[in-house]
């Protein structure tokens, strides 16, 4: 309303005043509107190149339904991530299905097996039938910053069975429940998430998991066919820290993990922790939530340096050390609290 307004009034002025110089105010009502124009230009210019750099590495997916055609048949959609046919797409979209039909945008039909799910991240990792296929890369989700333009592509037909996960990306695109598995891209062209739900009456936010997941995702069901996840071998709580022992043990963070049970024959009980035991840090990384010890932990096999603090008797002073754990593969059915 104000730009059109302000353009017609300028055409006005124009128009009566003949060659006369424009007053200041009607320069800058031009100045603004120019900017504001040329600033849309440059956002459709940004989306209509991220579309035709990566449209057609993003397949549409239809899942039969275990009855036949018809019968709980679900689609959604996923994001070709080598030409020989690798796709990445939500777990929840594919469910139990060994395969599932992938549409391309030049019309083809083929047949993908599906290699690997992993419920908790809600990724699937699927194979095509053919290669030398159109295909996107996993960009940075790291470096994502708020407010960053990012697109939201995917196939427009209905999917079902969403689910919710932490450690999602946030946004404020506009998705349907058909674009579940479709790529989250930068202004680059790089997939910096895979979309992965909405919340109906939410204001329109949306989430996709980032591609720092689904990079190690995509790995682990690459070489072991499943994601591999380390334990500890704890039950925790998160506690409140003192400023007095923040800066006694130079610790930055509001809340510390705390251990409350250490289970038997547990890595954490071969380390040498204890119950009672804060957790301050993982290879260097301060840890103030579980959220953030569980991002921490290493892979299976591999070994991290924890820096504890044992407080001393009735939970006063302590002391601080360092113990090396080595990460195992979490028994099956073990909750990820520990």
């Amino acid at each position: 309303m104000l730009r059109r307004a302000s353009g017609l009034a300028l055409r006005r002025s124009v128009t009566a005043l003949g060659r006369r110089a424009l007053a200041p105010t009607s320069r800058s009502l031009v100045s603004t509107a120019a900017k504001d124009l040329e600033a849309m230009d440059a956002y459709s210019r940004t989306v209509v190149g991220v579309v035709q750099d990566i449209g057609d590495a993003v397949v549409a997916i239809n899942v039969k339904g275990a009855g036949g055609p018809g019968t709980g048949d679900s689609a959604g959609s996923g994001v070709i991530l080598s030409p020989d046919g690798y796709v990445l797409t939500n777990a929840h979209v594919v469910g139990d299905a060994a395969s599932v039909n992938l549409a391309l945008t030049d019309g083809r039909s083929v047949r993908a097996a599906v290699c690997g799910r992993d419920v908790d991240t809600d990724l699937a990792l699927l194979h095509a039938d053919q290669g030398g296929l159109p295909f996107a890369s996993l960009g940075d989700s790291d470096n994502v910053q708020v407010g960053q333009l990012v697109v939201a592509i995917g196939n427009p037909l209905p999917a079902k069975n969403g689910k919710m996960m932490e450690g999602f990306i946030q946004t404020d695109v506009a998705l349907n429940p058909g674009n579940s598995g479709g790529p989250l891209v930068d202004s680059s062209a790089r997939v910096v998430g895979i979309n992965t739900a909405i919340i109906q009456g939410a204001q329109n936010l949306s989430f996709s998991v980032p591609a720092s997941t689904a990079n190690w995702v995509v790995a682990e069901i690459m070489e072991y066919g499943r994601v591999r996840r380390s334990y500890l071998g704890f039950n925790a709580s998160e506690r409140r820290v003192s400023r007095a022992m923040q800066r006694e043990v130079g610790f930055q963070k509001n809340t510390a993990v705390q251990t409350v049970e250490v289970q038997r024959d547990s890595p954490a009980m071969r380390a040498g922790i204890e119950a009672g035991d804060l957790v301050l840090e993982v290879d260097g990384k301060s840890v103030g939530s579980i959220h953030e010890l569980q991002r921490a932990l290493p892979r299976p096999g591999l070994t991290v340096a924890l820096r504890l603090l044992r407080p001393g008797a009735g939970g006063a002073g302590g002391r601080t050390f360092t113990v090396s754990l080595t990460g195992e593969e979490r028994p099956s059915g073990l909750s990820l609290t520990r």
